[in-house]
């Protein structure tokens, strides 16, 4: 046999006494090589493969630092709209709710608390006297395109509009076929002292039966109100409209309807005396 001793000599050779056709043996190009070389020509053959092999079955790799760049922006994009969807006020309301609904009493109130969906508006009302009305705010139903009212884990219910007192910015809404069995009792007065605490729990940044604390400040003047209106030192947000303000004894003392930026105090919120209620509600 001819022995080959170079890589450019590959081809098909004849051995003359048989004349028999012979292509070269590839283990016959490693005899005279090292470990070292052998590695290096492997590694060289390996890559003359993947070389050679359709570019559509080729699959790119990204680099690791990729993925967690895209990782990076959106953890960044996630915290970038939390203040919007939740503002830090909201988040401390939250964790106070959390607290004030370990209190029993609290609890047994919030199933009379209504969440009232009027269509364009949202706010809270309350069930009281036989169970079948729901006081809330004027503003809260006006020109409402539709009317239900959702209770605690409860609900929808349809409702109508009863009487509406836009002087005091007050409504009773009637259950028509549903009666409640929980139900807040209005106070026969709006005694208070000043600073006061009070219990207060409605539908606020739409959420639902969120309990809360305050204050109460002391009286003052509104210009759509044809009464004195309570002042209060609490965090009444959009939604509150309605929500009932709760005494230590556990009557409903005035109903939650604005906020105002007060000089001296910063914002407040405003509810109507119970007893406004009651006056025009005799007649």
């Amino acid at each position: 046999m001819l022995k080959v001793n170079t890589l450019s000599n590959r081809g098909i050779f004849m051995q003359d006494d048989d004349k028999r056709l012979e292509t070269e043996d590839e283990s016959d190009l490693y005899e005279d090589l090292n470990e070292d070389e052998i590695k290096e020509l492997l590694n060289e053959r390996r890559y003359t493969e993947r070389e050679q092999e359709p570019k559509t079955n080729r699959k790119r790799r990204f680099p690791k630092w990729f993925f967690w760049l895209i990782a990076l922006f959106m953890v960044i994009n996630i915290f970038a709209t939390l203040p919007v969807m939740v503002s830090i006020p909201a988040i401390d309301f939250l964790k106070t709710s959390a607290q004030l609904l370990t209190n029993d009493e609290v609890q047994s109130y919030r199933e009379s608390i209504a969440t009232i969906d009027a269509g364009d508006s949202r706010g809270t009302g309350f069930a009281f006297a036989d169970g079948q009305k729901v006081l809330t705010n004027d503003h809260v139903i006006e020109g409402h395109q539709r009317l239900q009212i959702y209770f605690k884990e409860d609900g929808p219910y349809g409702a109508a509009v009863q009487e509406r007192y836009p002087e005091l910015d007050l409504a009773v809404l009637d259950l028509q076929e549903e009666t409640r069995s929980d139900t807040l009792p209005l106070a026969d007065e709006t005694n208070y002292n000043k600073g006061e605490p009070f219990y207060f729990i409605g539908s606020p940044l739409g959420f639902s039966g969120i309990a809360n604390e305050g204050e109460i400040i002391g009286e003052t003047t509104s210009e759509n109100i044809e009464s004195s209106v309570l002042m209060l030192d609490a965090p009444i947000y959009s939604g509150n409209s309605g929500s009932p303000v709760i005494n230590q004894s556990g009557e409903v003392v005035a109903v939650i309807f604005a906020t105002r930026q007060d000089d001296e105090r910063g914002r407040v919120g405003l509810a109507i005396p119970i007893e406004a209620f009651h006056k025009v509600n005799q007649q």
